[in-house]
């Protein structure tokens, strides 16, 4: 919404630029990167309401704010992230990423969808209408994401028209379902068409060729799973606006840097898609990729259009993106290009403070007891070794949601397969937890450098049953019993007691706690992770990614082990 909407009038903002009457704002003696030349220019900046008024000269203001020896550049922009995977309410992330110059985010809520279907949804735009930050929301496009797993919900076209008008909502969120597209599925191309005209976003790790270009034509834009350079380019020479992703779990900037160059940067952007408030408080958010990337080598010019003018032009977000007049107040002060660390920030033309946030109206928190799995046992993860002599395992890389697929002979008792922790090989399992059917599936997985004990969780993408890897069977099954106890979240177990936990009880995705809260628990459960030989940074987000069979090579659910690359359930 332009600043005319919120009850300043055009005149108004046309005598203030043009210094016949002070501005509402003036921030005094800096300078702002320009984005289109690169240069950075001296002088004033004024602002009227939400926008900005003035650039390049010197302005009176109701209220100035001496700047000198700072750089302004306009807000950051995530271009995709699901809110749910910080683990907090859109409020918590509002306070927790706009301090440090995210003014704009633009999420799916495809967890709390494949939980809660519709209602999911119209608790985020309750929320992002009462949010400092401008959130705006993609329709999410995949519940359930596959017919491999048991998801909580289902959205049909029909449910997902309803909120297409909403002021808040973008267009159709990554369409993680490529085979299905490729495939004409029906469901799949209902909601494609219905969305033609609008922004639809992509989902298509490693797709290529005539594969990629019949993706494609079905109308998608922009997309956040390329994971190398040459990916990554073949996909902008097809028309798609690359997002560049550095989540807690998916790393992929490294990969990426040699396409981030100032020829580029028009149809590059930046997101983070999955990203925990430990890492924020200890990294920071799109702040950090930006002085990393920088540190690295890339051109602070491509980079700093990549966080801004690009996002938003590649969303449609044409108020936005720019230090100049007529634009919108979203802007960030920082010490230095470089260092990129935001002094203060100014969102809609408001300086963001303490009180400001405690304006909000508060939004009342929906997907309670949420977790409805069975009871299950130590027998319940047992995995028949069936005469066979080996049995596919998940091969896991910190770092990387891709997994490998193992086929390896492991250790036979009773007549079925053991873990095999000197070769690094424990126990996976999903245990379906929406009250469905109570599907249990188990197999192993390779990398998590687990010796005793397990970690269990009901962040479990996309359709969040309750995943677990462990040493030992007896542990996982208290693990899955402490979750249902708790509402969801995570936990870790040995030798049937808690070691660490946190609770996530809205649809067993989001805590009730403040950020700060749920960043002092992430703490306490990696440090109980590691103390049961967890190897990997983030243990429970790379758990949680175990189940998602959208993501190539092998995964599991709640149905049993999937070929992603086939797009099947592994038989046996």
């Amino acid at each position: 919404m332009g600043a005319a909407d919120k009850g300043v009038s055009v005149e108004r903002m046309i005598d203030q630029g043009a210094g016949r009457e002070p501005a509402d704002l003036v921030l005094k003696g800096g300078r702002f990167l320009d984005l289109v030349t690169g240069a950075l220019v001296e002088g004033d900046i004024a602002v009227c309401g939400d926008r900005i008024v003035g650039t390049c000269a010197a302005y009176g203001g109701v209220r100035e704010i001496d700047i000198a020896g700072r750089i302004v550049v306009p807000g950051f922009i995530d271009t995709h992230l699901h809110i749910e995977s910080s683990l907090v309410t859109p409020h918590e992330f509002d306070r927790c990423v706009l301090p440090l110059g995210i003014t704009t985010a633009i999420c799916d809520p495809h967890e709390i969808a494949n939980v809660l279907g519709a209602e999911g949804i119209r608790f985020f735009l309750d929320s992002v209408a009462e949010t400092v930050m401008d959130i705006r929301v993609q329709l999410s496009s995949c519940v359930p994401a596959t017919h491999l797993e048991t998801s909580g919900a289902e959205l049909r076209i029909d449910d997902l028209l309803p909120f297409a008008g909403h002021p808040k909502v973008i267009g159709l969120a990554e369409f993680m379902n490529f085979p299905g597209v490729l495939a004409k599925d029906p469901v799949c191309m209902a909601k494609l068409e219905a969305f033609q005209g609008r922004h639809i976003d992509g989902h298509a790790p490693l797709l290529s060729g005539y594969g990629l270009n019949g993706y494609l034509a079905a109308g998608i834009r922009t997309e956040h799973e390329a994971t190398t350079a040459a990916e990554a380019l073949e996909k902008l020479a097809k028309g798609m606006h690359v997002l560049v992703r550095e989540g807690s779990v998916s790393k992929d900037l490294a990969a990426l840097l040699p396409v981030i160059t100032e020829r580029n940067s028009p149809f590059i952007a930046l997101c983070t898609d999955d990203r925990n408030p430990l890492d924020i408080a200890e990294q920071g958010h799109l702040d950090y990729m930006i002085r990393t990337a920088i540190a690295a080598g890339a051109e602070p010019l491509a980079v700093y259009r990549a966080a801004s003018i690009s996002g938003a032009r590649a969303f449609g977000l044409a108020d936005r993106g720019l230090v100049a007049p007529g634009w919108r107040a979203d802007l960030a002060v920082l010490d230095s290009l470089e260092g990129c660390h935001a002094e203060f920030v100014i969102s809609a033309g408001r300086v963001v403070d303490d009180q400001l946030f405690a304006a909000r109206r508060r939004v009342e928190p929906v997907g309670r007891h949420s977790v409805r799995a069975r009871p299950v046992t130590a027998a319940d993860f047992r995995v028949p070794a069936r005469n066979a002599a080996t049995t596919p395992v998940i091969g896991v890389t910190s770092g990387r949601i891709v997994t490998e697929r193992l086929d390896l002979s492991l250790p036979v008792r009773d007549g079925a397969f053991a873990v095999d922790p000197d070769r690094d090989v424990v126990k996976a399992a999903v245990v379906e937890r929406h009250g469905k059917n109570g599907n249990v599936a188990a197999g192993f997985v390779h990398g998590f450098g687990l010796k005793a004990g397990a970690i269990a969780s009901t962040v479990g993408h996309d359709s969040h049953n309750i995943c677990a890897v462990g040493v030992s069977d007896a542990d996982i099954a208290a693990a899955v019993a402490r979750l249902s106890e708790i509402e969801g979240g995570f936990v870790v177990v040995r030798d049937g007691k808690v070691l660490a936990e946190i609770a996530l009880p809205i649809a067993g995705l989001m805590s009730l706690e403040p950020y700060e809260k749920v960043r002092a628990r992430l703490h306490d459960l990696r440090q109980a992770a590691a103390a049961l030989g967890s190897q990997l940074q983030e243990p429970f987000l790379q758990l949680a990614f175990l189940p998602l069979p959208v993501i190539p090579h092998l995964k599991l659910t709640d149905k049993g082990m999937v070929d992603v690359d086939r797009f099947e359930l592994i038989d046996g």
